[in-house]
């Protein structure tokens, strides 16, 4: 299959999906005419670069900060140490925003920004956002957002924010701590009252997945003025949470369902992830679709694989891509099929020996 291509045709049913969000909206069409231009050259760019022997993937996801407010139970980034309550050896606003040059340079169109707690850092949004031929979709709990961040999301709408939930109340504050979903569903209100595009992801578990695939659950999120919904398997790297994690039969009928609720709400944006990579050939980490940068600059190929043998303070995101890491990475992850959930995850034992066996 032709991966720059099919690449292309999701980024391209997204900005549809934008511009039926924000149809009859001023600032929201203004926003498209701008960004979807440059979205367009972005894929000329990437193009050239493939033609001259290098793959630049259209995503990157970015751990802007290794802090967080919340403790939230089965934190796969806690777990894997790279969540704290300290981000003393967080990469610098500065530090980033060269990073995010380099991307926009190369025709990366999206950086997800994660963490901890993305909002925790101001100065990296503030950075991110000086960038209009990129789309920033911001992963939060939403328990940060004030008036001055309010704001900040209305002058720059390529910064997207993706609020985190579990379901409903009782089972995001079983996981993110009372009162978590009611500071989510309120953030989500101030949003829809300014008319700017925003999303919800929830991570998916055996718990959880009957009730977060239903036709009114996603039927509720869209008249909270919801336009894009992230469904993530939940992956169980912190030991003794198997339990919760999707078996394959869970997984197909997640796929399925998920394909029934695009069909049904075709002005919505639905993503299922790991789950969508089936149809592109194989997991998209290590450079295929995206990679992931740790809060201190680790080049790592997904946020479930966090190993690392380049750090993007001294090296760039192409040494990354040309990386023989991250080419062995994408043999194994390419040789081994796609059958759901994580691959690399799958295969954490011939990661970690690339690595020495340790994550950084």
């Amino acid at each position: 299959m032709n991966l720059n291509e099919y690449m292309n045709r999701g980024i391209s049913l997204l900005l549809k999906t934008a511009g039926r969000y924000y149809f009859n909206n001023p600032r929201g069409i203004a926003f498209l005419a701008k960004t979807v231009p440059e979205i367009k050259k972005n894929a000329k760019r990437r193009q050239r670069h493939e033609e001259a022997g290098l793959h630049v993937p259209p995503f990157l996801i970015a751990s802007i900060t290794s802090s967080c407010n919340l403790h939230c139970a089965g934190c796969y980034a806690r777990a894997a140490g790279a969540c704290t309550d300290g981000g003393a050896q967080d990469m610098t606003a500065a530090e980033w925003q060269t990073i995010f040059a380099e991307a926009s340079a190369l025709g990366i169109s999206f950086i997800l920004l994660a963490g901890g707690e993305p909002m925790v850092r101001r100065d990296v949004l503030e950075a991110s956002a000086s960038f209009p031929n990129m789309v920033f979709p911001v992963f939060t709990n939403g328990t940060m957002m004030d008036e001055a961040y309010l704001k900040l999301f209305e002058r720059h709408r390529n910064l997207i924010p993706v609020f985190s939930i579990e379901g409903g109340r009782r089972a995001t504050d079983a996981r993110r701590g009372e009162g978590a979903y009611r500071a989510a569903v309120d953030a989500m209100a101030h949003f829809r009252k300014r008319k700017i595009l925003f999303g919800a992801s929830i991570t998916v578990t055996k718990a959880n997945s009957k009730d977060v695939t239903q036709a009114c659950f996603v039927e509720d999120l869209r008249q909270k003025g919801c336009g894009l919904v992230f469904f993530v398997e939940y992956v169980p790297v912190e030991p003794g949470t198997e339990r919760l994690s999707l078996g394959d039969t869970d997984r197909k009928d997640l796929q399925k369902t998920v394909d029934a609720l695009r069909d049904r709400f075709p002005d919505t944006i639905l993503v299922s992830f790991p789950g969508d990579e089936e149809a592109a050939g194989g997991c998209l980490a290590s450079g295929r679709g995206f990679f992931h940068i740790s809060a201190n600059g680790g080049a790592e190929p997904c946020p479930f694989s966090p190993h690392s043998q380049l750090n993007l303070r001294e090296s760039t995101i192409e040494d990354a891509l040309r990386s023989g890491f991250f080419l062995r990475l994408r043999e194994i992850a390419v040789n081994a099929g796609h059958h759901g959930g994580c691959t690399l995850f799958e295969h954490k034992e011939e990661v970690e020996a690339l690595t020495g066996g340790t994550a950084p």
